[in-house]
Order: C-alpha cells, then sequence, then structure tokens
C-alpha cells in the first residue's frame, strides 16, 4: 500500500456549510438576543454564538463540548460566520443562563424541586413559529409526557424505580418538543402537573397557537389535570384509571364490539362514567384483549386485560379513539433521539436547573435538524425526512471541503458528485 498527503486545507464537515447558513437566514441571532439578551460588552462570545457552537458541534457527531477543542476546530475555523467558542466558555454562559429551581413541600413533608425556564421555552416556541413548523390562529394535536432520566449528579434524587435521576415533564406538537419542564427524581408526575399544563397552554395562547386535541397517559389522570386540559383544549384523551365503581359498570357490559386494531383483534364498547365522585359525564372508551399467559384478572373474574380511556370525543368510534390515542407511541419515540442523539443521556453539569438549560438547548437543536431535513430533503434526493442524527451526517455532513478565492469571490468546493449545489 503507498500512501501520499497533501497539505491542500480540506475540511471534512461541508455540509455543515449549509446549516449555517440557514442558521443565519433564519436570524436565529435576533431571536436569542431579543429573549436571552446581550452578554457583558467585554464577552468576545454572543449567547447566538454559544447556542450554534454546540448544535454544530452534535451535527458534526460529536456529544460533548471537549470534541470542539479535541477534534473540530480545525474544520470549525472554515465555516464562515461561525465564532469558534472553547469548551469552557460553552459550559460557563450555559450554567450562566441556569434560574433559580423552585422548591415545594408536599403535605406529607416531602421536598420537591422544580425547574421551569420561562426564556428559553418562549425561545424555543419562537424557532417553531419561525421555521414555520407552528402558525399563529392554527390548531395542533398535543401532547405530554414524563420521562426519567437517570443520573448520578449532585442534586439528584431516587425515583419511583429506585434510580437516581430528574423526571422532566415533556409537550410535544406532532414530533417536535414545545416546552420542557424539569423536576427531581422523587417527584411524582401527578404532582403539581396542572400548574405545569397551565404554564404550557398560557404559553401557547399568547403566541396564538391553539389546540385541538390534548392526548396524555396515566399520568395524567386527575380531577384538576382534566379539568386545565379540558378548559384550553377542544377535546381531550386521557388513559384513565380503574376503580371500583367504574369495573362494575364496564363488567355489566354484555355487547362487545370485535374490531381490528394494529395486527390484533380487540373488543371495545363505551360506557358513561362520572368520575372522582364529580357531577361531570364523560365517555370512557374500553377495550378488552385476551390474556395470553391465561391469567385471571381477580377485579373482572375472567382472563382479559382491560384498558380505558377518558375522552370529550363524543362523534368518533370506538376503535378511531383506541387508534388516534395509540399513536401515543410516535410521541414517546422522541425520548430516544433526545437520549441517544442529543445527549440528554449524558447531561454536562452537577445541577437540576443547570441541566435544565442544556436539555431545552438541545431540544431547539433537534427541532433545528428536524428543519434542515424537510429543507433538505425537498432539493435533494439524498436526504430524507425519517433520518436519524446519525444517518444524516454521514450522508450530508460528512463531505471534504475547502473554500477557494476565484473571480473576486469566495467558492466552496465540494469533493464530491452529489447534487449539493441544487440546495442554494
Amino acid at each position: 500500500m503507498k500512501i501520499t498527503t497533501t497539505t491542500e486545507n480540506i475540511s471534512a464537515y461541508g455540509g455543515l456549510n449549509f446549516i449555517s447558513e440557514i442558521f443565519n437566514n433564519l436570524e436565529f441571532s435576533s431571536l436569542i438576543e431579543k429573549h436571552l439578551g446581550q452578554r457583558p460588552l467585554q464577552s468576545k462570545f454572543s449567547y447566538s454564538d454559544v447556542i450554534k457552537n454546540l448544535w454544530m458541534l452534535f451535527l458534526a457527531g460529536g456529544d460533548c463540548a471537549e470534541d470542539i477543542q479535541e477534534h473540530l476546530k480545525s474544520d470549525f475555523l472554515q465555516i464562515p460566520n461561525l465564532k469558534v467558542c472553547s469548551p469552557d466558555t460553552i459550559g460557563h454562559v450555559l450554567k450562566n443562563l441556569a434560574q433559580s429551581k423552585e422548591v415545594h413541600i408536599s403535605n406529607s413533608g416531602i421536598e420537591h424541586q422544580f425547574s421551569t425556564h420561562k426564556k428559553l421555552n418562549a425561545l424555543n416556541l419562537d424557532m417553531l413559529l419561525k421555521t414555520r413548523v407552528l402558525e399563529v390562529n392554527k390548531y395542533y394535536d398535543f401532547d405530554f409526557d414524563h420521562q426519567f432520566i437517570p443520573c448520578e449528579k449532585y442534586d439528584s434524587k431516587k425515583s419511583y424505580k429506585m434510580k437516581r435521576g430528574y423526571f422532566p415533564g415533556v409537550s410535544t406538537i406532532g414530533k417536535h418538543i414545545i416546552h420542557i419542564e424539569n423536576r427531581n427524581g422523587n417527584t411524582n408526575v401527578k404532582y403539581k402537573q396542572a400548574d405545569t399544563l397551565k404554564n404550557v397552554y398560557s404559553l401557547l395562547e399568547t403566541k396564538k397557537v391553539k389546540i385541538n386535541r390534548s392526548r396524555m397517559d396515566c399520568g395524567s389522570f386527575s380531577k384538576e389535570i382534566i379539568d386545565v386540559a379540558e378548559q384550553y383544549s377542544e377535546i381531550i384523551y386521557i388513559r384513565a384509571q380503574r376503580c371500583a365503581e367504574l369495573s362494575s359498570q364496564i363488567r355489566a357490559v354484555k355487547n362487545w364490539k370485535i374490531v381490528r386494531i394494529g395486527l390484533f383483534d380487540v373488543e371495545v364498547c363505551s360506557v358513561n362514567y362520572t368520575p372522582f365522585k364529580g357531577d361531570k359525564n364523560y365517555r370512557y372508551v374500553v377495550s378488552r384483549e385476551r390474556n395470553k399467559t391465561g391469567q385471571t384478572d381477580l377485579e373482572f373474574q375472567d382472563n382479559f386485560i382491560y384498558r380505558a380511556i377518558l375522552t370529550t370525543d363524543t362523534d368518533s368510534s370506538d376503535q378511531q379513539v383506541i387508534e388516534y390515542y395509540n399513536l401515543r407511541g410516535a410521541a414517546e419515540k422522541i425520548f430516544d433521539e433526545m437520549n441517544n442523539d442529543f445527549g440528554w443521556k449524558k447531561l454536562p453539569f452537577s445541577f437540576l436547573e443547570q441541566n435544565t438549560v442544556f436539555m431545552l438547548v438541545m431540544a431547539m437543536c433537534r427541532n433545528f435538524f428536524l428543519h434542515l431535513l424537510t429543507v433538505f430533503s425537498e432539493k435533494v434526493s439524498f436526504v430524507k425526512t425519517t433520518y436519524r442524527l446519525k444517518k444524516f451526517i454521514f450522508r450530508f455532513v460528512v463531505v471534504p471541503f475547502k473554500w477557494i478565492y476565484h473571480s473576486r469571490q469566495n467558492i466552496l468546493k465540494l469533493y464530491t458528485k452529489k447534487e449539493y449545489p441544487l440546495i442554494v
């Protein structure tokens, strides 16, 4: 094997030039400055510089700020309009963005820590409006869920899973994260969830983004939470928890209808029930399927698995309600991407409020990444909207390049046969 080398200033991540250009064209820098303000005059880097560096780092395959110094600095220096920050600067600025956490004491005397960053959540929503993922005065479907993130941080506490970590509440519309409220691992998902939802819905209301349908799991099944969801949504779908009175009413049902849900035949019915000993009646869509283990349900005295969905939808069939609710599975895939592609699995800081900043900035990064997929897939054939980050890096970002000066202008030279010029 013979080897030859060259002294040409060729870099590996040519796709970042297009990404940087889109970042600038969206005027994200001014938007970030509007929400976060300006850093002191003696500061060399703005908030926008730091956020852009962090995004470019992950979009180039890095997973910690040190990768810029160790592996990517020479490549980043070749990208126009990218002021390359040091890892210390990125960490310092993100820490300074942290806001004091809220501490609540429950009736049982347990301390619960919350971290809500209103500025970053508002910035995230404005970015989604800027990229036209969301539009004012349009109706959208809203999902809310909690995701336990195991981490051995200085202030992290044990959850019911007996592992230390954080338990953020994450709101999504479609594939996009629209709001995050971080909470410590020992906090029950229902504790002050109604206040969290009020914050999210109110923020959406101020931006004139309307909610058609809200969809949540059984961690949101309480009267206070249902009242809030119903107040701000046209229709709600919430996984119901069973009680003796509801079970008795379900047992009395004789006419079960068999429908095809996915790959399985499921028996379904609807009952009307008033939960929480209140005065409002709701439709419960109930499904049951055979327990393959053959075990008998003690409450129902049969070998079925029962599930119920509380809803205010009076028009859809039982099958349509169940199929719509089951689409929550797609929303839950977002957590897999955030954990494995965008750094949530390796939170960099020691404290809840600091890691909240990182989580929100990386949620914005993922939203930006989804926008990139949409833009590039419309112009070139080698990018698809279904790509995960790793495939996008291999297919688009990694392409040798150098800048040359010719005919009194700078020209980006790419060493590839792919149709990158179609993007411009």
